[in-house]
């Protein structure tokens, strides 16, 4: 019984299960309440028939001592009764107004002669006659006065004062509920507009869109749940950013998948097409079949580089703890020199001038030297690809805040500011109507930023028309891959 009783109270609502706790500490509080005030007004009407006893009794003495007895009755339903007490015994003196059993009234006057007090009270009951205060006096030697009072009025008083408290209490307490459950409903409300908006959630479809439309709105539910609702909806905005990372990650997958199989399909179609025509001009004409031979070593050379790069971009990407470098003391500007070198001679149609900054004679610091010059020559080659014959570009090494600072400039027409932001993602090509064989993969940026970021560092891009730099910035010591992995800024 119990049991079920607990459960049918666990799947009530809030405000209603806060109007019932209400309601029975409310009950506890009116009990002890009313407890209070019944105790206390009724030893103020006892005091208040003590006093009336004791005034009644002076008068009644004196006609005792007077008279011998009490010849006049003071009220309707009193009695008065005097004792001869002697040897622990008491005798009623007569005539007497007492009623038929006088065994109170004989006890009480005796209690007072042992106790030798001069007065005392007591509440008994009359058999026939109900409740009664005895007060005993003592008026002369061996003479006491016993005065009995009926409580009935006082009983009826009470009765009256608790049948008012009962009443009064259940109405103000079924008020308390009824009103306070409609309070309580109206402060709670926020509390059910939050869970339909989470029902709104759970039913809203992320498949295509990570964006939640819905918010709790402001209510009047007072400070906590004011508080509450600010992080319910931070909650939720975190929850939406989160989405929209994770849409946008899911994206940039199909986007990257999809280049890619496109990049590598086109060499693969070339590949089984000189293959083709490798083996009919196999069996005719061998300067043919070497013609195609070069050609499909070229597209298989082609495919390795981009299967290398994306190799590459994986293990970066997925270096969580460290990444796949080979670090060693390296001299920064003999590697710029190199690349520069390596430059003029692939492409003697750019003019090259390599600069070495303040502080950048003699620089040294830990690098991996093949992915350094990878870097170097990804930049400095993007700068040929993308910029007419005979545009400038400039190479400078430098030191800044204790980093080393490598900027490659050209002079070419710049980069459009749409595609700025976008350069250095995978597959990207800011002419999209270049060809592949002289705009590349479009992965020779996004290579050159992990593997900057690998060493802990950053590489920015700032182009206007005239003049394109790219600034790759290293610091002189590595940072923890964990610091790498929360300072990278996306683009």
């Amino acid at each position: 019984m119990i049991g079920r009783l607990h459960d049918t109270y666990r799947r009530l609502r809030l405000g209603t299960r806060l109007a019932l706790g209400m309601g029975v500490l409310t009950l506890v509080v009116f009990a002890a309440v009313g407890t209070a005030l019944s105790t206390y007004m009724r030893d103020y009407l006892e005091r208040q028939l003590n006093d009336q006893m004791k005034l009644v009794q002076i008068t009644q003495a004196k006609d005792a001592q007077a008279h011998g007895t009490v010849e006049r009755r003071p009220y309707y339903g009193w009695y008065t009764a005097v004792y001869d007490v002697s040897g622990g015994s008491a005798v009623l003196r007569k005539p007497s107004d007492v009623p038929k059993d006088t065994v109170q009234l004989t006890a009480v006057a005796e209690s007072l002669a042992r106790a030798g007090a001069t007065e005392m009270s007591h509440t008994t009951r009359i058999e026939d006659e109900g409740a009664y205060r005895l007060r005993a006096c003592k008026i002369g030697s061996g003479v006491v006065l016993v005065t009995a009072a009926p409580l009935e009025d006082i009983e009826e008083t009470m009765d009256q004062l608790v049948t008012v408290q009962v009443v009064a209490f259940a109405l103000a307490l079924l008020g308390l509920v009824v009103f306070g459950r409609a309070v309580l409903r109206r402060g709670l409300k926020p509390l059910s507009d939050m869970a339909h908006t989470a029902r709104g959630i759970t039913s809203h479809d992320f498949t295509d869109s990570a964006g939640l439309p819905v918010r709790a709105d402001r209510g009047n539910g007072g400070p906590e749940v004011e508080e509450l609702r600010t992080a319910f909806n931070t909650m939720l905005e975190h929850i939406d950013d989160s989405l929209a990372v994770r849409t946008e990650a899911e994206q940039r997958l199909r986007r990257f998948v999809a280049d890619a199989s496109h990049e590598l399909r086109t060499p693969l179609m070339s590949v089984r097409g000189y293959a083709d025509l490798f083996q009919y001009a196999a069996a005719n004409e061998p300067e043919e079949r070497e013609k195609h031979l070069a050609r499909l070593r070229a597209e298989a050379a082609r495919m390795g580089v981009l299967l290398d790069d994306l190799l590459l971009l994986a293990r970066l990407d997925a270096a969580e703890v460290e990444a796949p470098l080979r670090l060693e003391d390296a001299d920064l500007p003999e590697l710029v020199r190199q690349a520069a070198d390596a430059f003029r001679a692939s492409h003697p149609e750019h003019p090259l001038s390599a600069a070495a900054g303040p502080g950048s004679v003699g620089l040294r610091l830990p690098l991996d030297v093949l992915r350094i010059r990878q870097v170097l020559d990804n930049l400095l080659t993007n700068a040929a690809v993308h910029t007419p014959a005979g545009t400038e570009v400039a190479v400078e090494v430098s030191v800044a805040s204790g980093a080393a600072v490598v900027k490659v400039t050209d002079s070419g027409p710049g980069i459009p500011a749409a595609d700025q932001e976008h350069v250095f993602d995978r597959f990207f090509r800011v002419d999209k109507a270049r060809s592949r064989d002289r705009g590349g993969s479009g992965l020779g940026l996004a290579v050159a930023r992990s593997l900057v970021r690998a060493h802990g560092g950053t590489i920015d891009l700032e182009s206007h028309p005239g003049s394109t730099t790219f600034t790759m910035t290293i610091p002189r010591t590595k940072a923890p891959a964990s610091e790498r992995s929360g300072a990278h800024p996306s683009r």
